[in-house]
C-alpha cells in the first residue's frame, strides 16, 4: 500500500480533550491552510473560508460562548458555564470552516457546500500527515446565529466544522466501521 493509503486507513478522531500542546508551527498552519484550499472546487468560487482560533483567541471566543450559552440558559451553573469558556481551549488549534455558498447561475448551492465539506477533510487529513491528531465538530455554537455573527460570519455562511489539531499521547482506538456491504449498490 502506499503511504496515502496507509494515512487514510489510520487516520481517527481524537477528543479534543486529550490533546496537548504544541500545536502547527506558523509554517504548517499557512501549509495546512493552503492544502485545505486545495479541493474540488467547481466554478473557482472558494466557497469558503477559514477562522483561526488560537492563543488568547481561543480564551475570546470562549467567553463569547459562556456569554451566549448563559444568556439563553439563565439556569446554567458555574460548572457549565466554566466548560463554554473552555470549549476551545481543549485543543492548541482549532479552524472554523465557514461555507460561503449561495445562489449562483452555474453552481449549486450543494456543489458548494460539499466543497466546505471537502476542506474541513483535507485539513484532518493534512494535520494527520504532520502528525497530529484531529477533531471535526460542530456542537451548539456552530448552529447558533448569534455566535455565528459574533464570530465574524455574514447571514448566509454558516460553519461547516470546527476542527480540533492537537497532539495525544495515545492514538486513539478506532471505532466499528459501517458493514461496507450495506452501503454499496450496483447499477
Amino acid at each position: 500500500m502506499t503511504d496515502t493509503i496507509n494515512l487514510l486507513a489510520a487516520r481517527r478522531s481524537a477528543p479534543p480533550i486529550q490533546m496537548r500542546g504544541p500545536g502547527p508551527t506558523p509554517e504548517e498552519l499557512r501549509q495546512l491552510l493552503t492544502l485545505a484550499a486545495r479541493v474540488p472546487d467547481h466554478g473557482k468560487l472558494a466557497p469558503w473560508r477559514f477562522i483561526v482560533f488560537e492563543g488568547e483567541g481561543r480564551a475570546r471566543a470562549g467567553e463569547v460562548l459562556a456569554e451566549i450559552f448563559a444568556h439563553r440558559e439563565p439556569g446554567a451553573d458555574v460548572a457549565r458555564l466554566d466548560l463554554e469558556r473552555g470549549r476551545f481551549a481543549r485543543a492548541p488549534l482549532v479552524i472554523g470552516v465557514v461555507s460561503r455558498a449561495a445562489p449562483h447561475v452555474k453552481i449549486p448551492v450543494w456543489e458548494q457546500e460539499l466543497s466546505a465539506g471537502a476542506a474541513c477533510m483535507a485539513l484532518t487529513v493534512a494535520a494527520t500527515a504532520m502528525g497530529f491528531r484531529t477533531a471535526w465538530l460542530t456542537e451548539w455554537c456552530a448552529y447558533d446565529r448569534e455566535v455565528m455573527t459574533r464570530f465574524g460570519l455574514a447571514e448566509h455562511e454558516r460553519m461547516a466544522g470546527f476542527i480540533y489539531i492537537g497532539r495525544v499521547d495515545n492514538a486513539p482506538e478506532d471505532r466499528t466501521r459501517p458493514d461496507l456491504d450495506s452501503l454499496v449498490s450496483r447499477f
